[in-house]
């Protein structure tokens, strides 16, 4: 029963935590994932949340068309934050449309190209 109970609060934090949100890739997600499950249940626990881990990542994982469509040589804005996946860019950071896909946006900053999600401004992929 507690490795049920364990397996679940796995899940839960992965779905639900922004971190997870903010993975780049499927494999990714899945090392992550089953590095926190087995810390909290064991052999079971890493299985279900390389498993969960991977899924996350898949569901957020960029295409690579748009990460070869943002053009490089760009001016880079300086901002004292640090770039972050996860983090939303500030209000200064002017963001571009990705050509041919406008459901992303992207900026240049301290020199790293960077995808964002449009709405919140939040970092989804960092480039370079």
């Amino acid at each position: 029963m507690n490795k049920r109970v364990a397996v679940s609060l796995i899940a839960a934090s992965l779905l639900a935590s922004g971190s997870a949100f903010a993975q780049s890739t499927t494999v990714q997600g899945a090392e992550e994932g089953a590095r926190a499950g087995a810390e909290v249940g064991g052999p079971i626990g890493g299985i279900v949340g390389g498993t969960v881990g991977a899924a996350v990542g898949a569901a957020v994982e960029i295409p690579n068309a748009v990460i070869t469509s943002i053009p490089r040589g760009e001016r880079s804005v300086v901002v004292r934050e640090q770039v972050v996946v996860g983090e939303p860019l500030p209000p200064s950071v002017e963001l571009r449309v990705v050509p041919n896909h406008t459901e992303y946006r992207y900026a240049v900053v301290n020199d790293r190209r960077v995808i964002v999600e449009p709405r919140t401004r939040r970092v989804i992929r960092v480039i370079d």
